[in-house]
This record gives C-alpha cells, sequence and structure tokens, in this order.
C-alpha cells in the first residue's frame, strides 16, 4: 500500500498502476468520518458547562467524558487495525458507524452524567476502527494523485471541524443547549454510513491474526495509567481520601495504578518483541520506533496533543464554569487558536523545503512556550483583550507546525509497508496524550485551586472559620460566581461577607489558571529536548522507502 503523508508535498513517483480517476463520492464520506470523530472531540470541551449544569456534578467529573474518549481510543486502535484488516475494512467501518450513531444518542437522551460516560466510550470504541481504517479505504479507492491528494485532506479535515466545532457547538450551546450539538454528530454518523456503499469492497485478509496476549496488555496498561491519572485528586495523590474505592496500607489506588499502567506497558513491549524475534506476527511492528529520531517524534507527539487537550480543557472550563459566561462566549474566546491552528496546519507544509524538521519543531516548541508564559501574565477576566489575543494566535501556530510535523517524520521514515502500523502508533499516542492532558490538568488545576483558596481564607479577615466550614469553601471545585452567590446566601453569611467570597472565588480561580498555563510552558520548554532529536534532512532529501 502506498501512503503519503498528510503534511508533505505530494511528488510523482514512478507507478504502473492504472490512473483511471474515480468520483471524490466516495472520498466526501472518508473525509465526513474524520469529521465526525474531530467534531466529537472538539464539543466536549464546549459541552462542559451544559453538563455540569444539568447532572449537577463538578467539571472535573463532566470532563471525564473527554478522558474516556481518548481511553478507547488509545486501549483499542491497535487491536482495531488487526481487526480491520482481518474482516474487511468496508465491512467493520458500517458496524463502527452505526455505533457512533448510538453514542449520539446515548449523548443527546442521557439522564445522567454515567450515560453520557458511557457513550463516550462507546465513541471512542467506534473511533478505534475509524482511525487506522481511513487510509486503507483511501488506498483501495484511488490511486495515484488521486490517493495523495485523498489522504492529505485528512489534515485539514482535523483542523475543519474543531474550527466549526466550536463556531456551531458554541451557538448551539448557548441558543438552544449543549445537547443539539451532539443531534450533528448521529447525522454525520448517518450520513457516512449512506455514502460507504460508494466504497469499494475490499473481502479482509483471513490469514492476519490479532495478538490476543499484546491486546489485553496495552489495553490494561492505557486503562490503569488513565484511570490513575484521573483521579490523582479524588482518590488521593498519595495517602488515600475518603472517597478513594479502596486504599492499600492507607495508600490511595491512583498512584497504584499509574504504576502498574508502567509496568504493563513495559510488559506490552517485552511481549512484542519476544514475538517479533520468534516469526510470528505482532500487534504492532515496533521497528518503525527503531531510530531515535521516530522515537523522538512520538515524544514530541505526545507533548503537543497533551498540551492542546490542556488548554482546550481549561480555557472552557473557566470562561463556563467560573465566569459563568455562554458556550458562544467560550467558542470566540477559542477563535482565535482555532483558526490559526487550521491555517498553519495547511500553510507549514511551505516551510519544509526550507527547514529541517527538527529547525521546525524548536522553533514551534519556543513559539508555545513563550506564549504560555505570556498568557500567564496577561491573562484577566475579560477574554477579549488584545494581549490574550495574541498569546492564544501564537501557540495556534506552534501548535499547528508540530500536530502535523511529527507525523509526516514518522511516515517518511519508514518503509511504506509498515504505514499501517505507524497509524496505530499515532492513534495510540494522540488519544493517551489527550486523555492523560485533560486528566492531568484537570488534577493540577484543582489541587492548586485547593490551595489557594486555602491560603486566600486565610487572607480574608472578613470570612470567618465557621462561615468557611458551613459552605466547606477550601473543598469548592470551580464553581460559578452566581452558584457560590446562591450557597452564600442560605448560610449565615452578611452581604459583605458573600461579596468577598465571591471575589475570593474569581481571585483564585484566575491564579490557579495563570499557574496552570505557566506549569505548560515548563512541559513545552522541555519538549525541546526530544525535539533536538529530530531529522536534520529536507523532504527532498530523504531516501525512497519501500
Amino acid at each position: 500500500m502506498t501512503e503519503q503523508t498528510l503534511t508533505e508535498p505530494v511528488e510523482a513517483e514512478p507507478t504502473a498502476v492504472d490512473e483511471t480517476r474515480r468520483s471524490w463520492v466516495p472520498m466526501i464520506g472518508l473525509f465526513l468520518a474524520q469529521v465526525l470523530m474531530s467534531f466529537n472531540v472538539a464539543a466536549l470541551p464546549i459541552s462542559l458547562g451544559g453538563m455540569v449544569k444539568d447532572f449537577g456534578v463538578p467539571p472535573t467529573v463532566a470532563g471525564s467524558t473527554i478522558v474516556v474518549y481518548g481511553l478507547a481510543v488509545a486501549a483499542l486502535v491497535m487491536t482495531g487495525a488487526k481487526l480491520g484488516q482481518r474482516v474487511g475494512w468496508v465491512l467493520v467501518f458500517r458496524i463502527v458507524l452505526v455505533i457512533f450513531a448510538v453514542s449520539s444518542l446515548m449523548m443527546i437522551l442521557s439522564p445522567t452524567v454515567e450515560w453520557a460516560i458511557a457513550g463516550q466510550v462507546l465513541a471512542g470504541a467506534a473511533a478505534a476502527i475509524i482511525v487506522p481504517a481511513l487510509v486503507p479505504l483511501i488506498a483501495e479507492n484511488y490511486v495515484g494523485t488521486q490517493q495523495a491528494t485523498a489522504v492529505g485532506t485528512l489534515g485539514s479535515a482535523r483542523a475543519f471541524s474543531g474550527l466549526s466545532a466550536f463556531l456551531i457547538g458554541g451557538t448551539l450551546g448557548t441558543f438552544v443547549g449543549w445537547r443539539p450539538i451532539f443531534v450533528i454528530t448521529l447525522g454525520l454518523a448517518i450520513a457516512v454510513f449512506a455514502l460507504s456503499f460508494k466504497l469499494r469492497s475490499d473481502k479482509g485478509q483471513k490469514g492476519v491474526t490479532i495478538d490476543v496476549v499484546a491486546s489485553v496488555l496495552i489495553g490494561a496498561s492505557i486503562v490503569a495509567l488513565t484511570l490513575g491519572f484521573n483521579n490523582l485528586n479524588g482518590w488521593g495523590m498519595l495517602m488515600a481520601r475518603p472517597e478513594a474505592p479502596f486504599a492499600i496500607v492507607g495508600v490511595s489506588p491512583a498512584p497504584l495504578l499509574i504504576v502498574l499502567g508502567v509496568l504493563l506497558g513495559q510488559a506490552f513491549f517485552m511481549w512484542t518483541r519476544r514475538r517479533t524475534n520468534r516469526g510470528e506476527v505482532p500487534l504492532v511492528d515496533l521497528s518503525v520506533l527503531r531510530r531515535p529520531t521516530e522515537r523522538a517524534a512520538v515524544y514530541a507527539m505526545f507533548t503537543i496533543v497533551a498540551m492542546e487537550a490542556a488548554v482546550n480543557f481549561t480555557v472552557p472550563t473557566y470562561i463556563q464554569i467560573v465566569q459563568g459566561r455562554t458556550p458562544f462566549d467560550t467558542s470566540l474566546a477559542m477563535m482565535p487558536f482555532n483558526l490559526t491552528v487550521f491555517v498553519t496546519a495547511t500553510l507549514i507544509v511551505r516551510l519544509y523545503r526550507h527547514f529541517t524538521p527538527r529547525t521546525i519543531a524548536l522553533m514551534a516548541f519556543g513559539l508555545t512556550t513563550i506564549s504560555l508564559i505570556w498568557l500567564s501574565i496577561v491573562v484577566t477576566n475579560n477574554w477579549e483583550t488584545l494581549p490574550t489575543i495574541i498569546g492564544l494566535i501564537v501557540f495556534g501556530i506552534g501548535q499547528g507546525s508540530l500536530v502535523t510535523l511529527v507525523f509526516n517524520v514518522l511516515v517518511t521514515a519508514v518503509p511504506k509497508k509498515l504505514a499501517g502500523d505507524v497509524g496505530s502508533i499515532r492513534g495510540t499516542t494522540q488519544n493517551l496524550a489527550s486523555a492523560l492532558g485533560t486528566a492531568v490538568m484537570g488534577a493540577v488545576l484543582v489541587t492548586v485551586l485547593s490551595f489557594g483558596v486555602t491560603q486566600s481564607v486565610e487572607a480574608h479577615p472578613e470570612l470567618p472559620p465557621e462561615l468557611a466550614a458551613q459552605v466547606d469553601l477550601d473543598n469548592i471545585n470551580f464553581v460559578s460566581n452566581q452558584d457560590l452567590r446562591e450557597t452564600l446566601e442560605n448560610t449565615t453569611a452578611t452581604p459583605e461577607q458573600i461579596e468577598a467570597a465571591v471575589s475570593l472565588n474569581e481571585e483564585a480561580r484566575l491564579s490557579t489558571l495563570r499557574i496552570g498555563f505557566l506549569i505548560l510552558a515548563g512541559v513545552s520548554a522541555v519538549a525541546a529536548i526530544p525535539a533536538s532529536r529530530l531529522p536534520r534532512y529536507r523532504p527532498g532529501d530523504i531516501p525512497a522507502t519501500n
């Protein structure tokens, strides 16, 4: 199978295949499949405020919908790739589209947050098949320059979806509600299912085997890591809290799950190497990571996707929950970032013939670091200020450059017959990073917030300890000023004390947001280490791979 990268300029190769042009109708369906997944992911942060209000849960709990989606994709994408090869991509593609439609219905009709979380688990499981299916389906239906053009559209589909989700989702979330946002994903799933009958059928390869042991190891590893990180705050970072489901000699299960996840991950790599050495087909060919440059690309990919997920969770949480503003306000606030990512991802290809991947990556991580430090300084309760907009634009330039560059490095560095394995690793890395980025940022923000509120209460003598005890002020999650005001009105607080508490809420949350940006800036700066190991060649210097 021949695969072009999502960003590299298409160059014609000598080929004897039939170049008869086919209708673009099948590609419309595949393009919309990518839009479906990306729109679903982008819609979740916009829906946080609505879910918090409807279900009466903290935003970190509502944010679990984002976490479990990424978890399901990351845990199952390698197995999904093998399943598609064995059963046949078209058949399995149609099956998972039905599953995705069911998940959208669950989001629309969900009576509790547990239903919404379960809906995103189903969506993630379906996406674990769609992610590796797109390129093989393109290869089955298009050849030559048409194939290269078709693969290239997938990159722009992802960026386009993020932009449209914030615009359409923000408008619907403000004027109609968060549930109708998922009517769009339901409609997309139905449309893609109908268009799938225009795809050329493939029979599958019955000889393809699925390494069940490796599937269990990698799936269990990702589940343990994600659950551990996602519950660090709720269950305790070290010693178990009362909310923890169990404790081992007083230790919280959260760090234990993280350690277990790391051990299971190591077991997966050991098992896969052993299976490869015995001449058996592994779940994923680890030779795609045999050189430092490929490993550096994976590390860089993980970092930039995790940072994007953290920002996409943090900003909507603050705007909708603390400030009590609408999803439409959120979409406007995030517009500079999403629009810049879309434009940069489209135009960055023009730099590939002038600068090496290493140079572009170092410059991009430099931009993300500087922009995050800048945001931590200039961000205020008014998101429409020019300094804040400039910070988001600069961060978007760095993000848009990196997210396509690192995949380009992976694909161009390995033989084309291993493109499917690259897709599996890409899907696992991106979705694990998205889940952990959201989970870790949520834990960090609540931890910093708890400490900040405690310090602020001590610094406000007009808020006596007995009042703080009545509302459990030092344990409040991210709550809106209006909700806090309503809670305090049911206590013995005087009007002056209510105003002081609301002011404390706003100050502490804003301070927490700034610290969060600084932490992300530190992560971005450290990412320069793997970025410095990326290749120093230009695309024209890359030797052909087979």
